[in-house]
């Protein structure tokens, strides 16, 4: 992986706190991070270049008048204000090298003193287990903190441990394991005989969460459960849970949700324009 800064910027130091999506089910990780670039104003300092993320172009996401700006599969951008480098991941990655992915962006990390590692995603709805919506919409958490992932500060906060997790699982284990690799592990043998108790550590951000907890880093996995469909809800309330453990929730923006945020202007158009009301 190399990353390539824009002209005139680069990497800032006061910038130790990461934030970046794991891509899951209703892209709500990416959908949040979103929130958060736009609502923070934060600027793109510049791209990536990883052989294990699928092309891809597209047009400024960001601006109320797209100059034409491209933008790229993985970026990086950062808000000073808040002390945060925020990466964006537009494309899947190639099949079979999570692993690779998730070292080389640990790699970044470490590399770059990342003092927090925050990753955002989401759970397919039909996984979950114990449903409980009498509080509404839940957020679950994961931290590199403590062998049984457990966090003070998350537990204060009312969120609850991933209950999925178990360190003695075979692929948690084997992700566990991946410090003590150097040779590229075979994620092909990591996802045969999927039973339902493997869901969780197959995902993306159970290697992520494995790799920047390798490099020694801070990491800490927010997650909420959902289904297909329109997950922009969704991604207002894993973004304002992101908020509470970075910094509050942006004052004098607009949006909805149960805080004010700035939407993206991507977002009009995110099911494709309207169509065209000659035809009728």
């Amino acid at each position: 992986m190399e990353f390539y800064a824009e002209e005139g910027k680069e990497l800032d130091k006061a910038c130790s706190t990461l934030v970046l999506p794991a891509l899951s089910i209703g892209n709500v990780g990416q959908l949040a991070v979103d929130l958060l670039i736009s609502s923070w104003r934060a600027e793109r300092i510049g791209y990536f270049d990883d052989p294990n993320v699928l092309p891809c172009v597209g047009n400024n996401a960001y601006s109320p008048s797209p100059p034409g700006d491209l933008i790229l599969p993985l970026e990086a951008f950062g808000s000073k204000s808040n002390g945060l480098t925020l990466i964006q991941q537009r494309s899947p990655v190639v099949k079979g090298m999570m692993i690779e992915f998730a070292k080389n962006l640990a790699n970044f990390a470490a590399a770059n003193e990342m003092k927090h590692v925050v990753v955002l995603s989401s759970l397919d709805f039909r996984q979950w287990q114990n449903i409980d919506m009498s509080s509404g919409l839940q957020i679950y958490y994961l931290s590199g903190s403590s062998v049984d992932g457990t966090d003070e500060d998350c537990e204060k906060l009312g969120w609850k441990r991933l209950p999925d997790y178990n360190p003695a699982n075979r692929r948690w284990e084997y992700l566990n394991s991946i410090k003590e690799h150097d040779a590229v592990l075979d994620d092909d043998l990591f996802f045969e005989d999927l039973g339902e108790e493997d869901y969780c550590p197959s995902l993306p951000f159970a290697a992520l969460f494995s790799c920047f907890k390798a490099k020694g880093l801070k990491v800490t996995c927010l997650l909420c459960y959902c289904s297909e469909g329109d997950n922009i809800p969704d991604a207002f309330h894993l973004a304002e849970a992101a908020s509470k453990i970075l910094r509050p929730i942006p004052d004098g923006s607009e949006g909805t949700g149960s805080g004010r945020w700035i939407v993206p202007i991507s977002w009009k158009s995110v099911y494709g324009p309207p169509p065209d009301t000659s035809l009728f």
